[in-house]
């Protein structure tokens, strides 16, 4: 187990598309997961049962549902050694319920020896996310493709694969204790201006602003994470210490207060660090300006002013949202500026399915990715992707 790699997280996956004698309860109620064979890599050959986490995931719900359970690893036809069935039994849970015919099961080992069964909707996002985080090929139909070697690892988690394993309820483990006195002392113990700490995190990563600027957008974001998850954590550990005694609403309250910040924080912290790189770059534009019907796109090109100007040439005009992660939010940037047909959309989210950028396409909407994460799509979406330092060149074309 390597800190800061999935091997911290897991020992072994494996995958299978779930087939009709599995989830159709008019066909089987054996609460079975057949063709295991291939499990024996992962689960041995003596019957064992585990304590599961079920959970079924899908591009639509906000929040992921789970629930504990069993699962039990056996050979069904134990009295007989050359003929041996191994089978993997559950037990009921909602989370399987919603699952489908075609939808894929993976069953990710933990250290602590417990499984997480995933189930996740055909040909979604975070189907394709999770096959991603875990290096597993394309689906692999009703059998099982099996990986197990995560201690090889050599990649450390990132940006995108942190946002997935929190999609399938895994807490991580922030490593930024060393940053903590530094935090505490420049911002007094409480949580700055977004801005602020935007700015303080940029300070602390050793690149320099001519740098790439795909790779200054994620070690900005990956490192802005850590130093707040850092102070959060922190500030958490000295609220908890108070207590909450008996007052059952001011903990829902500090609880929702927690989310609330973490989402509203994240957003901002893309949109100013893209800025620094605007300014530093001497592109003009302007940020969150009115536009239709109460809009505010979060970046125009060149300026509000000429965008209300109808004299100016609609082709010479920019709109680029900034969205950490896009799920059907997406959607939200096309109203935003009704004089330009064709709009950009920079996401930092990983392996979105081809369903949702084909929808993109669609719509006019061009996405931006940073040049890191175009390994983690599909070689069609590959060559329709742009990367951040293209996005910019072809402002800088237009306004020069």
């Amino acid at each position: 187990m390597k800190k800061g790699y999935l091997s911290q997280y897991f020992e072994a996956v494996a995958q299978k598309e779930l087939s009709s004698v599995e989830v159709d309860k008019a066909i089987s109620n054996q609460h079975e997961f057949n063709g295991a064979m291939t499990l024996k890599k992962i689960f041995g050959v003596t019957r064992k049962s585990y304590s599961a986490h079920f959970i079924y995931l899908n591009d639509a719900d906000e929040w992921s549902i789970g629930e504990e359970g069993t699962l039990t690893w056996y050979d069904a036809r134990e009295n007989h050694p050359k003929r041996s069935e191994y089978r993997m039994y559950y037990s009921s849970t909602v989370a399987f319920s919603r699952a489908s015919v075609g939808d894929t099961l993976f069953l990710a080992l933990r250290p602590d020896k417990q499984i997480l069964a995933i189930f996740t909707e055909k040909d979604s996002t975070i189907e394709n996310q999770i096959r991603w985080l875990f290096g597993l090929e394309e689906r692999a139909g009703t059998d099982y493709s099996v990986r197990a070697d995560f201690d090889t690892e050599d990649n450390r988690l990132d940006f995108a694969s942190t946002y997935i394993l929190e999609q399938m309820g895994i807490t991580i483990e922030e490593d930024g204790e060393q940053y903590l006195d530094l935090i505490i002392e420049k911002f007094d113990g409480i949580f700055p201006k977004t801005k602020e700490f935007s700015e303080f995190a940029r300070s602390t990563v050793k690149m320099e602003l001519e740098d790439n600027p795909d790779e200054l957008i994620l070690r900005w974001m990956e490192q802005e994470e850590l130093l707040f998850r850092t102070l959060e954590k922190h500030l958490i550990r000295e609220r908890l210490k108070t207590g909450f005694e008996d007052d059952v609403d001011a903990f829902i309250s500090f609880s929702l207060s927690v989310q609330n910040r973490r989402k509203s924080r994240v957003g901002q912290a893309l949109e100013n660090h893209v800025e620094c790189l605007l300014q530093n770059r001497g592109i003009q534009y302007d940020r969150t300006k009115i536009t239709e019907n109460k809009s505010k796109p979060d970046f125009i090109f060149p300026s509000i002013s000429d965008y209300h100007n109808r004299d100016f040439s609609v082709e010479r005009l920019t709109m680029l949202g900034a969205k950490t992660t896009c799920k059907d939010r997406w959607r939200q940037v096309l109203p935003e500026a009704e004089r330009i047909k064709h709009k950009h959309l920079l996401t930092l989210e990983a392996a979105i399915s081809e369903n949702q950028t084909e929808e993109m396409i669609a719509h006019n909407l061009q996405l931006v990715v940073p040049k890191r994460l175009h390994q983690t799509y599909s070689a069609k979406q590959q060559a329709w992707l742009i990367d951040v330092n293209e996005f910019f060149e072809l402002v800088e074309e237009r306004q020069s």
